[in-house]
Protein backbone atom coordinates (compact mmCIF):
# COMPACT_ATOMS: atom_id res chain seq x y z
CA UNK A 1 0.00 0.00 0.00
CA UNK A 2 1.41 3.38 -0.98
CA UNK A 3 2.38 5.65 1.87
CA UNK A 4 0.34 8.85 2.23
CA UNK A 5 2.17 11.98 1.15
CA UNK A 6 -0.10 14.47 2.94
CA UNK A 7 1.29 16.69 5.67
CA UNK A 8 -0.32 18.66 8.46
CA UNK A 9 0.85 22.27 8.74
CA UNK A 10 0.37 24.53 11.76
CA UNK A 11 -1.45 27.74 10.80
CA UNK A 12 0.25 29.63 13.63
CA UNK A 13 3.95 28.80 13.29
CA UNK A 14 4.14 26.86 9.99
CA UNK A 15 5.60 23.68 11.53
CA UNK A 16 4.97 20.50 9.52
CA UNK A 17 3.77 17.23 11.06
CA UNK A 18 3.37 13.76 9.58
CA UNK A 19 0.04 13.17 11.35
CA UNK A 20 -2.73 15.25 12.83
CA UNK A 21 -2.68 16.23 16.49
CA UNK A 22 -4.89 18.43 18.61
CA UNK A 23 -1.95 20.60 19.64
CA UNK A 24 1.11 21.77 17.71
CA UNK A 25 4.27 20.42 19.31
CA UNK A 26 6.29 23.46 18.16
CA UNK A 27 4.27 26.47 19.31
CA UNK A 28 1.64 24.83 21.53
CA UNK A 29 -1.37 26.20 19.60
CA UNK A 30 -4.54 24.13 19.83
CA UNK A 31 -6.50 22.93 16.78
CA UNK A 32 -4.18 24.72 14.36
CA UNK A 33 -3.06 21.80 12.13
CA UNK A 34 -4.54 21.64 8.62
CA UNK A 35 -3.95 19.04 5.94
CA UNK A 36 -1.91 20.05 2.89
CA UNK A 37 -0.34 18.25 -0.05
CA UNK A 38 3.42 18.85 -0.23
CA UNK A 39 4.66 20.40 -3.46
CA UNK A 40 8.24 19.80 -4.55
CA UNK A 41 10.39 22.75 -5.57
CA UNK A 42 10.95 21.37 -9.09
CA UNK A 43 7.24 20.83 -9.64
CA UNK A 44 6.45 24.32 -8.42
CA UNK A 45 9.01 25.93 -10.74
CA UNK A 46 7.82 23.94 -13.75
CA UNK A 47 4.23 25.06 -13.16
CA UNK A 48 5.08 28.76 -13.25
CA UNK A 49 3.07 30.54 -15.96
CA UNK A 50 3.32 34.16 -14.81
CA UNK A 51 4.80 37.18 -16.53
CA UNK A 52 7.80 39.26 -15.57
CA UNK A 53 6.95 42.36 -13.56
CA UNK A 54 7.63 45.87 -14.80
CA UNK A 55 9.40 48.12 -12.29
CA UNK A 56 9.00 51.89 -11.96
CA UNK A 57 11.16 54.29 -9.98
CA UNK A 58 9.54 55.72 -6.87
CA UNK A 59 9.90 59.32 -8.01
CA UNK A 60 8.22 58.62 -11.35
CA UNK A 61 4.98 57.16 -10.01
CA UNK A 62 2.10 59.30 -11.26
CA UNK A 63 0.68 61.37 -8.44
CA UNK A 64 -2.69 61.42 -10.18
CA UNK A 65 -3.12 57.81 -9.10
CA UNK A 66 -3.04 58.83 -5.44
CA UNK A 67 -6.55 59.80 -4.42
CA UNK A 68 -7.32 62.07 -1.48
CA UNK A 69 -8.38 60.54 1.82
CA UNK A 70 -12.02 60.04 2.69
CA UNK A 71 -12.54 62.28 5.72
CA UNK A 72 -15.20 61.16 8.20
CA UNK A 73 -16.08 64.58 9.59
CA UNK A 74 -15.20 63.41 13.13
CA UNK A 75 -11.90 64.97 14.13
CA UNK A 76 -10.90 62.23 16.58
CA UNK A 77 -11.51 59.41 14.09
CA UNK A 78 -9.63 61.24 11.33
CA UNK A 79 -6.74 61.82 13.73
CA UNK A 80 -6.53 58.12 14.63
CA UNK A 81 -6.61 57.17 10.94
CA UNK A 82 -3.93 59.73 10.08
CA UNK A 83 -6.25 62.09 8.18
CA UNK A 84 -9.14 59.84 7.11
CA UNK A 85 -9.69 56.58 5.25
CA UNK A 86 -7.26 56.02 2.39
CA UNK A 87 -8.85 55.12 -0.95
CA UNK A 88 -8.32 51.42 -1.65
CA UNK A 89 -7.34 50.64 1.95
CA UNK A 90 -8.70 47.74 4.01
CA UNK A 91 -9.61 48.74 7.57
CA UNK A 92 -10.54 46.43 10.45
CA UNK A 93 -12.45 47.74 13.50
CA UNK A 94 -12.61 45.34 16.45
CA UNK A 95 -14.04 45.47 19.95
CA UNK A 96 -16.04 43.63 22.58
CA UNK A 97 -19.73 42.78 21.99
CA UNK A 98 -21.92 45.78 22.72
CA UNK A 99 -19.02 48.24 22.87
CA UNK A 100 -20.44 50.32 20.00
CA UNK A 101 -18.68 49.15 16.81
CA UNK A 102 -21.81 49.08 14.65
CA UNK A 103 -23.03 52.34 16.16
CA UNK A 104 -19.75 54.12 15.39
CA UNK A 105 -19.63 52.70 11.85
CA UNK A 106 -23.19 53.77 11.10
CA UNK A 107 -22.36 57.30 12.22
CA UNK A 108 -19.21 57.35 10.07
CA UNK A 109 -21.12 55.86 7.14
CA UNK A 110 -23.74 58.62 7.38
CA UNK A 111 -21.02 61.29 7.33
CA UNK A 112 -19.07 59.67 4.49
CA UNK A 113 -22.19 59.20 2.35
CA UNK A 114 -22.68 62.96 2.04
CA UNK A 115 -19.73 63.20 -0.37
CA UNK A 116 -19.10 59.56 -1.35
CA UNK A 117 -21.26 56.67 -2.48
CA UNK A 118 -21.19 54.15 0.36
CA UNK A 119 -22.68 50.68 0.83
CA UNK A 120 -23.31 49.20 4.29
CA UNK A 121 -23.49 45.37 4.13
CA UNK A 122 -24.84 43.67 7.26
CA UNK A 123 -24.33 39.96 7.81
CA UNK A 124 -25.57 39.93 11.41
CA UNK A 125 -28.78 41.95 11.27
CA UNK A 126 -31.67 42.33 8.88
CA UNK A 127 -32.23 45.50 6.92
CA UNK A 128 -35.08 46.48 9.29
CA UNK A 129 -32.80 46.23 12.34
CA UNK A 130 -30.03 48.26 10.71
CA UNK A 131 -32.50 50.86 9.49
CA UNK A 132 -34.02 51.18 12.97
CA UNK A 133 -30.62 51.89 14.50
CA UNK A 134 -29.70 54.26 11.69
CA UNK A 135 -32.88 56.30 12.16
CA UNK A 136 -31.99 56.80 15.81
CA UNK A 137 -28.37 57.94 15.44
CA UNK A 138 -28.12 59.45 11.93
CA UNK A 139 -29.81 62.48 10.35
CA UNK A 140 -32.95 61.92 8.33
CA UNK A 141 -31.27 63.01 5.07
CA UNK A 142 -28.66 60.24 5.32
CA UNK A 143 -27.92 58.63 1.95
CA UNK A 144 -26.35 55.39 3.22
CA UNK A 145 -27.22 52.40 1.01
CA UNK A 146 -28.00 49.19 2.91
CA UNK A 147 -27.70 45.53 1.91
CA UNK A 148 -27.85 42.25 3.78
CA UNK A 149 -25.65 39.31 2.75
CA UNK A 150 -23.43 36.60 4.24
CA UNK A 151 -21.75 35.64 0.94
CA UNK A 152 -18.26 37.04 0.48
CA UNK A 153 -18.50 36.11 -3.22
CA UNK A 154 -21.55 38.36 -3.69
CA UNK A 155 -19.94 41.19 -1.72
CA UNK A 156 -16.70 40.90 -3.74
CA UNK A 157 -18.65 41.00 -7.01
CA UNK A 158 -20.46 44.10 -5.80
CA UNK A 159 -17.13 45.77 -5.01
CA UNK A 160 -15.72 44.78 -8.42
CA UNK A 161 -18.59 46.59 -10.12
CA UNK A 162 -16.82 49.83 -9.13
CA UNK A 163 -20.12 51.46 -8.23
CA UNK A 164 -19.18 52.33 -4.65
CA UNK A 165 -16.30 54.35 -3.21
CA UNK A 166 -16.56 52.74 0.23
CA UNK A 167 -18.05 49.46 1.49
CA UNK A 168 -18.67 48.48 5.13
CA UNK A 169 -18.96 44.77 6.00
CA UNK A 170 -20.46 43.98 9.41
CA UNK A 171 -18.92 41.56 10.25
CA UNK A 172 -16.15 39.47 8.70
CA UNK A 173 -16.91 36.54 11.05
CA UNK A 174 -20.41 36.13 9.58
CA UNK A 175 -19.59 35.98 5.86
CA UNK A 176 -18.48 32.83 4.04
CA UNK A 177 -16.86 31.86 0.77
CA UNK A 178 -18.52 29.21 -1.44
CA UNK A 179 -15.22 27.55 -2.30
CA UNK A 180 -14.56 26.71 1.38
CA UNK A 181 -16.71 24.03 2.99
CA UNK A 182 -16.16 25.01 6.64
CA UNK A 183 -18.64 27.03 8.71
CA UNK A 184 -18.61 30.86 8.86
CA UNK A 185 -16.25 32.16 11.53
CA UNK A 186 -13.70 29.37 11.07
CA UNK A 187 -10.05 30.11 10.35
CA UNK A 188 -10.35 29.05 6.70
CA UNK A 189 -13.49 31.09 6.06
CA UNK A 190 -12.14 34.27 7.69
CA UNK A 191 -8.83 34.01 5.83
CA UNK A 192 -10.31 33.29 2.40
CA UNK A 193 -13.17 35.78 2.72
CA UNK A 194 -10.81 38.56 3.83
CA UNK A 195 -8.39 37.80 1.01
CA UNK A 196 -11.22 37.77 -1.55
CA UNK A 197 -12.67 41.10 -0.38
CA UNK A 198 -9.20 42.66 -0.11
CA UNK A 199 -8.30 41.77 -3.69
CA UNK A 200 -11.58 43.19 -4.96
CA UNK A 201 -11.07 46.43 -3.02
CA UNK A 202 -7.49 46.87 -4.26
CA UNK A 203 -8.47 46.31 -7.91
CA UNK A 204 -11.24 48.94 -7.84
CA UNK A 205 -9.55 51.35 -5.37
CA UNK A 206 -12.52 50.98 -3.02
CA UNK A 207 -12.21 51.73 0.69
CA UNK A 208 -13.18 48.59 2.60
CA UNK A 209 -14.14 48.70 6.29
CA UNK A 210 -14.52 45.39 8.13
CA UNK A 211 -15.94 44.73 11.59
CA UNK A 212 -14.13 42.08 13.63
CA UNK A 213 -15.18 40.23 16.75
CA UNK A 214 -12.89 39.57 19.71
CA UNK A 215 -12.39 36.50 21.87
CA UNK A 216 -12.89 36.35 25.64
CA UNK A 217 -9.15 37.03 26.05
CA UNK A 218 -9.57 40.31 24.14
CA UNK A 219 -7.72 39.35 20.94
CA UNK A 220 -9.31 39.58 17.49
CA UNK A 221 -11.17 36.39 16.62
CA UNK A 222 -9.66 34.37 13.81
CA UNK A 223 -6.11 33.81 12.66
CA UNK A 224 -3.34 36.33 13.26
CA UNK A 225 -3.08 36.45 9.48
CA UNK A 226 -6.25 38.56 9.48
CA UNK A 227 -4.35 41.50 11.00
CA UNK A 228 -1.55 41.09 8.46
CA UNK A 229 -3.94 41.13 5.47
CA UNK A 230 -5.53 44.49 6.32
CA UNK A 231 -3.91 47.93 6.22
CA UNK A 232 -5.38 49.44 9.39
CA UNK A 233 -6.48 47.76 12.63
CA UNK A 234 -8.57 49.88 15.01
CA UNK A 235 -9.67 48.73 18.45
CA UNK A 236 -12.62 50.21 20.36
CA UNK A 237 -11.95 49.77 24.08
CA UNK A 238 -13.82 50.58 27.27
CA UNK A 239 -16.55 49.31 29.55
CA UNK A 240 -19.59 48.16 27.60
CA UNK A 241 -21.92 49.20 30.46
CA UNK A 242 -20.63 52.76 30.90
CA UNK A 243 -17.65 55.06 30.94
CA UNK A 244 -15.64 56.39 28.03
CA UNK A 245 -14.88 54.47 24.85
CA UNK A 246 -11.34 54.79 23.49
CA UNK A 247 -10.58 54.24 19.80
CA UNK A 248 -6.92 53.48 19.14
CA UNK A 249 -4.94 52.22 16.15
CA UNK A 250 -3.05 48.96 16.72
CA UNK A 251 -1.72 48.95 13.16
CA UNK A 252 -1.72 51.76 10.61
CA UNK A 253 0.21 51.67 7.33
CA UNK A 254 -0.81 55.24 6.52
CA UNK A 255 -0.29 57.07 9.80
CA UNK A 256 0.76 57.02 13.43
CA UNK A 257 -0.44 54.52 16.03
CA UNK A 258 -0.02 56.97 18.92
CA UNK A 259 -3.29 58.90 18.41
CA UNK A 260 -6.52 58.03 20.24
CA UNK A 261 -10.13 59.13 20.10
CA UNK A 262 -12.26 59.36 23.27
CA UNK A 263 -16.05 59.00 23.01
CA UNK A 264 -19.08 58.83 25.26
CA UNK A 265 -22.11 56.66 24.49
CA UNK A 266 -25.46 58.45 24.43
CA UNK A 267 -28.93 57.66 23.09
CA UNK A 268 -27.89 59.48 19.90
CA UNK A 269 -24.75 57.38 19.43
CA UNK A 270 -21.11 58.01 20.25
CA UNK A 271 -20.12 61.64 20.76
CA UNK A 272 -16.59 63.05 21.01
CA UNK A 273 -15.44 64.09 24.49
CA UNK A 274 -13.59 67.37 24.02
CA UNK A 275 -12.25 67.65 27.59
CA UNK A 276 -12.25 64.20 29.22
CA UNK A 277 -10.13 65.34 32.18
CA UNK A 278 -12.77 67.72 33.55
CA UNK A 279 -15.50 65.10 33.10
CA UNK A 280 -13.51 62.41 34.90
CA UNK A 281 -12.73 64.69 37.85
CA UNK A 282 -16.17 66.33 38.12
CA UNK A 283 -17.41 64.03 40.92
CA UNK A 284 -14.10 63.60 42.73
CA UNK A 285 -14.14 63.75 46.52
CA UNK A 286 -11.05 64.65 48.53
CA UNK A 287 -10.43 61.59 50.66
CA UNK A 288 -7.67 59.18 51.61
CA UNK A 289 -6.79 56.78 48.82
CA UNK A 290 -7.63 59.32 46.08
CA UNK A 291 -4.80 60.53 43.82
CA UNK A 292 -5.01 62.42 40.52
CA UNK A 293 -2.78 60.93 37.81
CA UNK A 294 -1.50 62.93 34.85
CA UNK A 295 -1.61 60.18 32.21
CA UNK A 296 -1.17 60.04 28.44
CA UNK A 297 -3.63 58.48 26.00
CA UNK A 298 -1.56 58.38 22.84
CA UNK A 299 -0.35 61.96 22.40
CA UNK A 300 -3.21 63.43 24.44
CA UNK A 301 -2.72 64.24 28.15
CA UNK A 302 -5.58 63.26 30.42
CA UNK A 303 -6.12 63.58 34.18
CA UNK A 304 -7.76 60.58 35.85
CA UNK A 305 -8.48 59.70 39.45
CA UNK A 306 -6.77 56.68 40.96
CA UNK A 307 -8.68 55.24 43.92
CA UNK A 308 -7.27 52.77 46.42
CA UNK A 309 -8.91 50.85 49.24
CA UNK A 310 -6.89 48.97 51.84
CA UNK A 311 -8.80 46.68 54.17
CA UNK A 312 -7.68 44.04 56.67
CA UNK A 313 -8.08 40.63 55.12
CA UNK A 314 -10.61 38.13 56.46
CA UNK A 315 -8.55 35.17 55.30
CA UNK A 316 -4.93 34.14 55.62
CA UNK A 317 -4.04 35.19 52.07
CA UNK A 318 -4.42 38.91 51.21
CA UNK A 319 -6.30 39.76 48.04
CA UNK A 320 -5.15 42.10 45.26
CA UNK A 321 -7.71 43.41 42.76
CA UNK A 322 -7.54 46.10 40.09
CA UNK A 323 -10.00 47.72 37.67
CA UNK A 324 -8.40 49.53 34.74
CA UNK A 325 -4.87 48.64 35.87
CA UNK A 326 -2.65 45.60 35.33
CA UNK A 327 -2.94 43.18 38.25
CA UNK A 328 0.62 41.89 37.86
CA UNK A 329 1.90 45.46 38.03
CA UNK A 330 -0.16 46.02 41.18
CA UNK A 331 1.43 42.99 42.85
CA UNK A 332 4.88 44.30 41.92
CA UNK A 333 4.19 47.78 43.31
CA UNK A 334 2.75 46.31 46.50
CA UNK A 335 5.98 44.36 47.00
CA UNK A 336 8.04 47.54 46.43
CA UNK A 337 5.97 49.42 49.00
CA UNK A 338 6.43 46.68 51.56
CA UNK A 339 10.16 46.34 51.00
CA UNK A 340 11.33 49.91 50.35
CA UNK A 341 8.99 51.99 52.55
CA UNK A 342 8.38 49.52 55.41
CA UNK A 343 4.64 49.75 54.81
CA UNK A 344 3.40 46.32 55.87
CA UNK A 345 0.59 45.16 53.56
CA UNK A 346 0.91 41.43 54.24
CA UNK A 347 -2.34 41.33 56.23
CA UNK A 348 -4.36 43.73 54.10
CA UNK A 349 -6.42 43.45 50.92
CA UNK A 350 -5.55 46.06 48.29
CA UNK A 351 -8.06 47.30 45.71
CA UNK A 352 -7.28 49.75 42.88
CA UNK A 353 -9.81 51.48 40.62
CA UNK A 354 -9.24 53.84 37.68
CA UNK A 355 -12.33 56.06 37.60
CA UNK A 356 -14.35 56.40 34.40
CA UNK A 357 -13.65 53.00 32.83
CA UNK A 358 -10.27 54.16 31.52
CA UNK A 359 -7.51 51.55 31.23
CA UNK A 360 -4.04 52.79 32.13
CA UNK A 361 -1.10 50.78 30.78
CA UNK A 362 1.78 53.24 30.90
CA UNK A 363 4.47 53.00 33.63
CA UNK A 364 3.88 56.65 34.58
CA UNK A 365 0.93 55.49 36.70
CA UNK A 366 3.21 53.65 39.17
CA UNK A 367 3.81 56.59 41.52
CA UNK A 368 0.12 57.52 41.65
CA UNK A 369 -0.89 53.94 42.45
CA UNK A 370 1.74 53.65 45.18
CA UNK A 371 0.73 56.95 46.79
CA UNK A 372 -2.95 55.97 46.61
CA UNK A 373 -2.24 52.66 48.40
CA UNK A 374 -0.13 54.37 51.07
CA UNK A 375 -2.76 57.08 51.51
CA UNK A 376 -5.52 54.53 52.02
CA UNK A 377 -3.41 52.37 54.35
CA UNK A 378 -2.42 55.25 56.66
CA UNK A 379 -5.55 57.39 56.34
CA UNK A 380 -3.52 60.32 54.98
CA UNK A 381 -4.41 62.68 52.12
CA UNK A 382 -2.68 64.47 49.28
CA UNK A 383 -3.31 68.14 48.61
CA UNK A 384 -6.44 68.62 46.48
CA UNK A 385 -4.62 70.68 43.83
CA UNK A 386 -1.81 68.16 43.21
CA UNK A 387 -1.25 65.67 40.38
CA UNK A 388 1.19 62.76 40.34
CA UNK A 389 3.11 60.86 37.65
CA UNK A 390 6.29 58.78 37.49
CA UNK A 391 7.60 55.25 37.04
CA UNK A 392 8.69 53.33 40.14
CA UNK A 393 11.62 50.91 39.98
CA UNK A 394 12.24 47.85 42.13
CA UNK A 395 14.71 49.81 44.26
CA UNK A 396 12.05 52.38 45.08
CA UNK A 397 13.48 55.03 42.76
CA UNK A 398 11.21 57.30 40.70
CA UNK A 399 12.18 57.20 37.03
CA UNK A 400 11.74 59.58 34.10
CA UNK A 401 8.61 59.42 31.91
CA UNK A 402 7.98 61.06 28.49
CA UNK A 403 5.77 64.05 27.66
CA UNK A 404 6.26 65.85 30.97
CA UNK A 405 5.52 69.26 29.40
CA UNK A 406 2.12 68.09 28.12
CA UNK A 407 1.20 66.64 31.51
CA UNK A 408 2.11 69.87 33.30
CA UNK A 409 0.17 71.97 30.79
CA UNK A 410 -2.99 69.88 31.16
CA UNK A 411 -2.76 70.03 34.97
CA UNK A 412 -2.31 73.80 34.90
CA UNK A 413 -5.31 74.31 32.62
CA UNK A 414 -7.54 72.49 35.11
CA UNK A 415 -6.32 74.52 38.09
CA UNK A 416 -3.79 72.13 39.64
CA UNK A 417 -0.91 74.06 41.16
CA UNK A 418 1.37 71.20 42.25
CA UNK A 419 2.81 68.38 40.15
CA UNK A 420 4.81 65.57 41.77
CA UNK A 421 7.09 63.69 39.40
CA UNK A 422 10.61 62.49 38.65
CA UNK A 423 13.67 64.67 38.24
CA UNK A 424 13.91 66.16 34.78
CA UNK A 425 15.46 68.96 32.75
CA UNK A 426 12.07 70.66 32.39
CA UNK A 427 12.10 73.99 34.19
CA UNK A 428 8.78 74.62 35.90
CA UNK A 429 7.83 76.04 39.29
CA UNK A 430 4.78 73.81 39.20
CA UNK A 431 6.86 70.58 39.16
CA UNK A 432 8.22 69.24 42.45
CA UNK A 433 10.84 66.63 41.61
CA UNK A 434 11.48 63.61 43.81
CA UNK A 435 14.04 60.82 43.54
CA UNK A 436 12.56 58.00 45.65
CA UNK A 437 9.14 56.67 46.53
CA UNK A 438 9.87 57.03 50.24
CA UNK A 439 10.51 60.78 49.83
CA UNK A 440 7.19 61.23 48.03
CA UNK A 441 5.21 59.52 50.79
CA UNK A 442 6.96 61.30 53.67
CA UNK A 443 6.86 64.76 52.08
CA UNK A 444 3.43 65.09 50.45
CA UNK A 445 1.01 62.84 52.35
CA UNK A 446 -0.63 64.72 55.21
CA UNK A 447 -3.03 63.68 57.96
Amino acid sequence: MAKSTTQFVCQECGARHSKWAGRCSSCGAWNSLTEELPVSRDAALSAVQGQALKATMVGKVEKSQRKARLTTGTADVDSVLGGGFVAGSVNLIAGQPGIGKSTLLMQLAAQLSTNHKLLYVSGEESLEQVSLRASRITPKESTVLLASSTSSDDIAQTILSGEYEAVVVDSIQTVSCKSVSSAPGSVSQITNSTYLLTQAAKQTNTTLILVGHVTKEGSIAGPKLLEHLVDVVLNLEGDRYGGFKVLRAIKNRYGSTSEVGIFDMTDKGLIVVDNPSSVLLAERQIADGSIVLAAMEGTRPILVEVQALVNRTSFGYPKRAASGFDLNRLNLLTAVLTRRTKLDLSEFDVYINIVGGIKINEPAADLAVCMAIASAAKGMKLEKDAVVFGEVGLSGEVRHVPNIEKRLKEAKQLGFKLSIGPKTDVKSAQLHSISTLKDALNTYLKT
